[in-house]
Protein backbone atom coordinates (compact mmCIF):
# COMPACT_ATOMS: atom_id res chain seq x y z
CA UNK A 1 0.00 0.00 0.00
CA UNK A 2 1.30 3.42 -1.00
CA UNK A 3 1.89 5.69 1.99
CA UNK A 4 0.68 9.21 1.29
CA UNK A 5 2.60 12.31 2.26
CA UNK A 6 1.13 14.04 5.30
CA UNK A 7 0.30 17.73 4.85
CA UNK A 8 -0.88 20.30 7.39
CA UNK A 9 -2.98 23.22 6.17
CA UNK A 10 -3.01 25.77 8.99
CA UNK A 11 -6.31 27.44 8.08
CA UNK A 12 -9.40 27.14 5.92
CA UNK A 13 -8.49 27.85 2.32
CA UNK A 14 -10.73 27.38 -0.76
CA UNK A 15 -11.85 23.80 -1.30
CA UNK A 16 -10.29 23.34 -4.78
CA UNK A 17 -6.83 23.75 -3.25
CA UNK A 18 -7.55 21.29 -0.44
CA UNK A 19 -9.09 18.83 -2.91
CA UNK A 20 -5.97 19.04 -5.07
CA UNK A 21 -3.82 18.07 -2.10
CA UNK A 22 -6.20 15.33 -1.00
CA UNK A 23 -5.83 13.54 -4.35
CA UNK A 24 -2.22 12.82 -3.50
CA UNK A 25 -1.78 13.42 0.24
CA UNK A 26 -3.17 12.78 3.68
CA UNK A 27 -4.35 16.29 4.59
CA UNK A 28 -5.06 17.78 8.03
CA UNK A 29 -6.81 21.17 7.98
CA UNK A 30 -7.28 23.62 10.83
CA UNK A 31 -11.04 24.24 10.58
CA UNK A 32 -11.40 26.31 13.74
CA UNK A 33 -11.61 29.67 11.96
CA UNK A 34 -8.77 31.19 13.96
CA UNK A 35 -5.00 31.40 13.93
CA UNK A 36 -3.32 28.48 15.67
CA UNK A 37 -1.40 29.37 18.80
CA UNK A 38 2.33 28.74 18.73
CA UNK A 39 1.86 25.68 20.92
CA UNK A 40 -0.88 24.30 18.66
CA UNK A 41 1.19 24.94 15.55
CA UNK A 42 4.21 23.17 16.99
CA UNK A 43 2.06 20.23 18.02
CA UNK A 44 0.45 19.89 14.59
CA UNK A 45 3.60 20.16 12.47
CA UNK A 46 5.09 17.10 14.14
CA UNK A 47 5.17 14.18 11.74
CA UNK A 48 4.11 16.20 8.70
CA UNK A 49 5.90 16.09 5.36
CA UNK A 50 4.74 19.57 4.32
CA UNK A 51 2.93 22.58 5.73
CA UNK A 52 0.72 24.99 3.82
CA UNK A 53 0.77 28.00 6.12
CA UNK A 54 -0.95 31.37 6.26
CA UNK A 55 0.68 34.79 6.54
CA UNK A 56 -0.77 34.98 10.07
CA UNK A 57 1.39 32.03 11.16
CA UNK A 58 4.78 32.79 12.66
CA UNK A 59 7.10 30.19 11.17
CA UNK A 60 10.44 30.44 12.96
CA UNK A 61 13.30 28.18 13.96
CA UNK A 62 11.33 26.88 16.94
CA UNK A 63 8.79 25.49 14.47
CA UNK A 64 11.50 24.16 12.15
CA UNK A 65 13.24 22.44 15.04
CA UNK A 66 10.12 20.39 15.71
CA UNK A 67 9.18 19.72 12.07
CA UNK A 68 12.69 18.90 10.81
CA UNK A 69 13.92 16.60 9.31
CA UNK A 70 10.62 15.08 8.16
CA UNK A 71 9.00 18.31 6.97
CA UNK A 72 11.08 19.86 4.21
CA UNK A 73 8.70 22.43 2.71
CA UNK A 74 6.53 25.27 4.01
CA UNK A 75 4.29 26.73 1.30
CA UNK A 76 3.08 30.20 2.27
CA UNK A 77 -0.46 31.13 1.22
CA UNK A 78 0.65 34.66 0.32
CA UNK A 79 3.05 36.65 -1.81
CA UNK A 80 4.82 38.15 1.19
CA UNK A 81 6.73 35.86 3.52
CA UNK A 82 7.90 38.14 6.32
CA UNK A 83 6.08 35.75 8.69
CA UNK A 84 8.74 33.11 7.95
CA UNK A 85 12.36 33.01 9.09
CA UNK A 86 13.76 32.16 5.66
CA UNK A 87 17.38 32.20 6.85
CA UNK A 88 16.63 29.60 9.52
CA UNK A 89 14.79 27.48 6.97
CA UNK A 90 17.66 27.67 4.52
CA UNK A 91 20.16 26.59 7.16
CA UNK A 92 18.10 23.43 7.66
CA UNK A 93 17.59 22.90 3.90
CA UNK A 94 13.85 23.54 4.27
CA UNK A 95 12.13 24.90 1.17
CA UNK A 96 9.98 28.03 1.43
CA UNK A 97 7.57 28.99 -1.34
CA UNK A 98 5.13 31.85 -1.95
CA UNK A 99 2.42 32.76 -4.47
CA UNK A 100 3.61 35.70 -6.61
CA UNK A 101 1.70 37.28 -9.46
CA UNK A 102 -1.67 35.70 -8.80
CA UNK A 103 -3.07 38.52 -6.66
CA UNK A 104 -1.71 41.46 -8.66
CA UNK A 105 -5.00 42.66 -10.12
CA UNK A 106 -7.02 42.10 -6.96
CA UNK A 107 -4.61 44.05 -4.78
CA UNK A 108 -4.21 46.92 -7.25
CA UNK A 109 -7.99 47.11 -7.61
CA UNK A 110 -8.46 47.34 -3.85
CA UNK A 111 -5.87 50.10 -3.61
CA UNK A 112 -7.99 52.05 -6.07
CA UNK A 113 -11.12 51.25 -4.06
CA UNK A 114 -9.44 52.72 -0.99
CA UNK A 115 -8.26 55.76 -2.91
CA UNK A 116 -11.77 56.51 -4.14
CA UNK A 117 -13.32 55.78 -0.74
CA UNK A 118 -11.04 58.25 1.02
CA UNK A 119 -11.05 60.92 -1.68
CA UNK A 120 -14.84 60.96 -2.05
CA UNK A 121 -15.59 60.20 1.63
CA UNK A 122 -17.65 57.16 0.68
CA UNK A 123 -17.62 55.47 4.10
CA UNK A 124 -18.51 58.65 5.96
CA UNK A 125 -21.33 59.39 3.53
CA UNK A 126 -22.68 55.85 3.71
CA UNK A 127 -22.78 55.96 7.51
CA UNK A 128 -24.44 59.39 7.43
CA UNK A 129 -27.13 58.12 5.07
CA UNK A 130 -27.78 54.89 6.99
CA UNK A 131 -28.13 56.90 10.20
CA UNK A 132 -31.07 58.76 8.68
CA UNK A 133 -29.26 62.11 8.57
CA UNK A 134 -29.71 62.74 4.84
CA UNK A 135 -32.29 65.52 4.41
CA UNK A 136 -31.59 66.46 0.80
CA UNK A 137 -28.88 67.81 -1.48
CA UNK A 138 -26.63 70.55 -0.09
CA UNK A 139 -23.79 72.46 -1.82
CA UNK A 140 -21.23 71.56 0.85
CA UNK A 141 -22.35 68.03 1.77
CA UNK A 142 -19.34 65.68 1.99
CA UNK A 143 -17.03 67.62 -0.25
CA UNK A 144 -14.08 65.48 -1.31
CA UNK A 145 -11.05 65.50 -3.55
CA UNK A 146 -10.98 65.37 -7.35
CA UNK A 147 -9.09 62.38 -8.75
CA UNK A 148 -8.98 62.89 -12.51
CA UNK A 149 -5.99 64.90 -13.65
CA UNK A 150 -4.17 64.84 -10.30
CA UNK A 151 -0.65 63.60 -9.49
CA UNK A 152 -0.30 60.00 -8.36
CA UNK A 153 2.77 58.80 -6.46
CA UNK A 154 3.52 55.07 -6.57
CA UNK A 155 6.06 53.79 -4.07
CA UNK A 156 7.29 50.43 -5.31
CA UNK A 157 7.08 49.61 -9.02
CA UNK A 158 6.94 45.84 -8.93
CA UNK A 159 4.03 43.74 -10.22
CA UNK A 160 1.33 45.30 -8.05
CA UNK A 161 2.62 48.87 -8.07
CA UNK A 162 2.98 48.83 -11.86
CA UNK A 163 -0.49 47.36 -12.30
CA UNK A 164 -1.91 50.04 -10.00
CA UNK A 165 -0.12 52.79 -11.94
CA UNK A 166 -1.32 51.53 -15.32
CA UNK A 167 -4.92 51.78 -14.16
CA UNK A 168 -4.33 55.50 -13.49
CA UNK A 169 -4.18 56.13 -17.23
CA UNK A 170 -7.99 56.07 -17.24
CA UNK A 171 -7.98 59.16 -15.04
CA UNK A 172 -5.45 61.23 -17.01
CA UNK A 173 -3.13 61.40 -14.01
CA UNK A 174 0.46 62.52 -13.86
CA UNK A 175 2.34 59.52 -12.45
CA UNK A 176 5.47 59.65 -10.31
CA UNK A 177 7.12 56.52 -9.03
CA UNK A 178 9.93 55.62 -6.66
CA UNK A 179 11.76 52.31 -6.45
CA UNK A 180 15.28 51.07 -5.86
CA UNK A 181 15.61 50.63 -9.61
CA UNK A 182 13.97 52.14 -12.69
CA UNK A 183 11.08 50.40 -14.40
CA UNK A 184 11.50 51.34 -18.05
CA UNK A 185 8.45 49.34 -19.13
CA UNK A 186 6.25 51.27 -16.71
CA UNK A 187 7.65 54.54 -18.02
CA UNK A 188 6.91 53.48 -21.58
CA UNK A 189 3.37 52.34 -20.74
CA UNK A 190 2.31 55.30 -18.59
CA UNK A 191 4.86 58.09 -19.08
CA UNK A 192 5.56 57.74 -15.37
CA UNK A 193 8.48 59.76 -14.02
CA UNK A 194 11.16 58.09 -11.91
CA UNK A 195 11.85 60.36 -8.92
CA UNK A 196 13.35 60.18 -5.45
CA UNK A 197 11.03 59.54 -2.52
CA UNK A 198 11.19 63.10 -1.22
CA UNK A 199 10.10 64.55 -4.57
CA UNK A 200 7.26 62.03 -4.81
CA UNK A 201 5.99 62.87 -1.33
CA UNK A 202 6.10 66.61 -1.94
CA UNK A 203 4.39 66.61 -5.33
CA UNK A 204 1.81 63.81 -5.16
CA UNK A 205 -1.87 64.25 -4.41
CA UNK A 206 -2.26 60.51 -3.83
CA UNK A 207 0.49 58.19 -2.58
CA UNK A 208 0.08 54.42 -2.78
CA UNK A 209 2.55 52.00 -1.16
CA UNK A 210 3.51 48.76 -2.91
CA UNK A 211 6.79 47.66 -1.33
CA UNK A 212 7.71 44.43 0.48
CA UNK A 213 8.50 44.53 4.18
CA UNK A 214 12.29 44.63 4.47
CA UNK A 215 14.56 46.21 7.09
CA UNK A 216 14.96 49.24 4.83
CA UNK A 217 11.20 49.64 4.25
CA UNK A 218 10.11 49.37 7.89
CA UNK A 219 8.67 52.80 8.81
CA UNK A 220 9.49 54.00 5.31
CA UNK A 221 6.67 56.46 5.94
CA UNK A 222 7.10 58.15 9.31
CA UNK A 223 6.81 61.58 10.86
CA UNK A 224 9.39 63.17 8.55
CA UNK A 225 7.86 61.73 5.38
CA UNK A 226 4.32 62.67 6.39
CA UNK A 227 5.48 66.25 7.01
CA UNK A 228 6.71 66.44 3.41
CA UNK A 229 3.28 65.63 1.97
CA UNK A 230 0.68 68.13 0.88
CA UNK A 231 -2.03 68.95 3.40
CA UNK A 232 -4.46 67.71 0.77
CA UNK A 233 -2.58 64.41 0.23
CA UNK A 234 -4.07 60.95 0.66
CA UNK A 235 -1.94 57.94 1.67
CA UNK A 236 -2.92 54.38 0.68
CA UNK A 237 -1.27 51.25 2.08
CA UNK A 238 -2.06 47.76 0.80
CA UNK A 239 1.51 46.44 1.13
CA UNK A 240 2.58 45.61 4.68
CA UNK A 241 1.57 47.41 7.87
CA UNK A 242 5.01 48.17 9.33
CA UNK A 243 5.93 50.15 6.21
CA UNK A 244 4.00 52.97 7.89
CA UNK A 245 4.60 54.32 11.39
CA UNK A 246 0.99 54.07 12.59
CA UNK A 247 1.35 56.46 15.52
CA UNK A 248 2.90 59.10 13.28
CA UNK A 249 0.13 58.60 10.72
CA UNK A 250 -2.59 58.90 13.36
CA UNK A 251 -1.05 62.14 14.56
CA UNK A 252 -0.76 63.53 11.02
CA UNK A 253 -4.42 62.72 10.30
CA UNK A 254 -5.61 64.09 13.63
CA UNK A 255 -3.74 67.36 13.16
CA UNK A 256 -4.80 67.61 9.47
CA UNK A 257 -1.20 67.49 8.26
CA UNK A 258 -2.52 65.29 5.44
CA UNK A 259 -6.09 65.00 4.22
CA UNK A 260 -6.74 61.29 4.56
CA UNK A 261 -5.55 57.70 4.45
CA UNK A 262 -6.78 54.28 3.42
CA UNK A 263 -5.32 51.18 5.07
CA UNK A 264 -5.74 47.46 4.49
CA UNK A 265 -2.74 46.40 6.60
CA UNK A 266 -1.49 47.35 10.06
CA UNK A 267 1.74 47.60 11.97
CA UNK A 268 0.76 45.15 14.73
CA UNK A 269 -1.97 43.27 12.93
CA UNK A 270 -4.68 42.50 13.92
CA UNK A 271 -4.24 45.22 16.57
CA UNK A 272 -4.83 48.71 15.16
CA UNK A 273 -3.60 51.99 16.61
CA UNK A 274 -6.66 53.08 18.68
CA UNK A 275 -6.46 56.70 17.57
CA UNK A 276 -6.84 55.65 13.94
CA UNK A 277 -10.13 53.95 14.74
CA UNK A 278 -11.53 57.18 16.17
CA UNK A 279 -10.79 59.26 13.06
CA UNK A 280 -13.19 59.89 10.17
CA UNK A 281 -10.50 60.76 7.62
CA UNK A 282 -9.13 57.23 7.41
CA UNK A 283 -10.75 54.16 5.85
CA UNK A 284 -9.79 50.90 7.58
CA UNK A 285 -10.17 47.48 5.94
CA UNK A 286 -9.44 44.03 7.45
CA UNK A 287 -6.57 42.93 5.15
CA UNK A 288 -8.76 41.97 2.19
CA UNK A 289 -6.64 43.08 -0.78
CA UNK A 290 -6.62 39.59 -2.31
CA UNK A 291 -10.13 38.69 -1.13
CA UNK A 292 -11.89 37.78 -4.33
CA UNK A 293 -13.23 34.29 -4.93
CA UNK A 294 -11.03 33.86 -7.99
CA UNK A 295 -7.82 35.15 -6.46
CA UNK A 296 -7.99 33.34 -3.14
CA UNK A 297 -8.65 30.09 -4.99
CA UNK A 298 -5.70 30.67 -7.32
CA UNK A 299 -3.46 31.39 -4.32
CA UNK A 300 -4.45 28.10 -2.70
CA UNK A 301 -3.92 26.08 -5.87
CA UNK A 302 -0.52 27.68 -6.42
CA UNK A 303 0.55 26.87 -2.84
CA UNK A 304 -0.68 23.29 -3.23
CA UNK A 305 1.13 22.90 -6.55
CA UNK A 306 4.36 24.08 -4.93
CA UNK A 307 4.03 21.26 -2.39
CA UNK A 308 3.15 18.62 -4.99
CA UNK A 309 6.07 19.64 -7.20
CA UNK A 310 8.41 19.18 -4.23
CA UNK A 311 6.99 15.72 -3.55
CA UNK A 312 7.69 14.81 -7.19
CA UNK A 313 11.34 15.66 -6.63
CA UNK A 314 11.13 18.93 -8.55
CA UNK A 315 12.22 22.42 -7.53
CA UNK A 316 8.90 24.17 -6.72
CA UNK A 317 8.03 26.86 -9.26
CA UNK A 318 7.72 29.60 -6.64
CA UNK A 319 10.63 28.81 -4.36
CA UNK A 320 11.87 31.70 -2.21
CA UNK A 321 15.19 30.13 -1.19
CA UNK A 322 16.54 28.16 -4.19
CA UNK A 323 19.93 27.97 -2.52
CA UNK A 324 18.70 24.95 -0.56
CA UNK A 325 19.19 22.97 -3.79
CA UNK A 326 22.75 24.13 -4.46
CA UNK A 327 24.13 21.07 -2.68
CA UNK A 328 22.89 17.85 -4.18
CA UNK A 329 21.21 15.63 -1.66
CA UNK A 330 18.15 13.34 -1.74
CA UNK A 331 14.79 14.97 -0.99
Amino acid sequence: MLVKHRVLVTGMIPEPAIDLLKKNCDVEVNTEGRVLSKEELISRVKGKDAVLCLLTDTIDDEVFQVSFPKCRIFANYAVGYNNIDVEAATRRKIVITNTPGVLTDATADLAWALLFSVARRVVEADRFTRDGKFRGWLPDLFLGMEITGKTLGVVGAGRIGSNFARKAKCFSMRILYYDKKRNYQLEQDTRALFVDLETLLKESDFISLHVPLLPETRHLIGERELALMKKTAILINTSRGPVVDEKALANALKEKKIWGAGLDVYENEPVIEPELISLDNVVLLPHIASATFETRTKIGIMAAENILAFFRGEIPPNIVNPEVFTEKEPL
